[in-house]
């Protein structure tokens, strides 16, 4: 399809379209003449994923050019390659490393974590994420109590496998389905978290 075509099919500007070539998030197309290219689904498909990314997400060209990197190339440490992509996402923290002046940077996050019987490892971003959610509690005069943190966890945890068994096998499509995942399902979680407290507080106003 030519440039107007693809543009039309994904909701952008041509000028938009044009602007992803010219800043490396979407590749070139096929070179029909000295000024023409033709584009497939695979620039379709690209397109909707620096749409979320810069839309919905509110990923700046750079963060979204890192990302789309790893998509394109994620390396044999896939772990590492989802961790670094995850630390990509809003909300950002500070990723500070474990020294001999702070050998314990996440203490609130690791004793969650080991409460949950979860991996504790510090170079991954949702521990700094953990870490800066439970102190802001922790001045708000509100922390999480055990019980809270048990059930959230246990919940969370089946929620992780539903979406790890569904993960495709391919490296490069399990990064994309990871960050997608992650930045485009958590409001959902969020608005139906919040939903739901509406369905139980009416309920029992009902039924008093």
């Amino acid at each position: 399809m030519r440039i107007s075509a693809l543009a039309a099919e994904a909701g952008l500007p041509i000028a938009t379209v044009k602007f992803y070539l010219r800043e490396g998030l979407l590749h070139p197309g096929v070179a029909t003449s000295a000024t023409q290219a033709t584009y497939d689904d695979s620039h379709l498909r690209r397109l909707r994923v620096i749409r979320a990314l810069t839309g919905p997400v509110g990923l700046s060209v750079q963060q979204t050019r890192m990302i789309l990197g790893l998509i394109d190339d994620p390396g044999d440490d896939l772990y590492a390659t989802l961790g670094r992509a995850v630390g990509a996402l809003p909300p950002t923290v500070d990723t500070r490393a474990a020294s001999d002046d702070d050998p314990d940077p996440f203490p609130r996050a690791r004793a969650a974590l080991e409460a949950l019987g979860q991996v504790y490892d510090p170079s991954f971003a949702a521990v700094a994420q953990l870490e800066a959610a439970l102190e802001a509690v922790d001045a708000a005069g509100m922390p999480i109590s055990d019980d809270r943190l048990l059930e959230y966890g246990r919940h969370l945890r089946e929620m992780a496998v539903y979406d790890l068994e569904r993960m495709p096998p391919e490296p490069n499509a399990a990064v994309e389905y990871t960050v997608l995942g992650t930045a485009l399902y958590e409001p959902v979680l969020l608005a139906l978290r919040r939903l739901a407290h509406q369905d139980v507080a009416s309920r029992r106003d009902l039924g008093a």
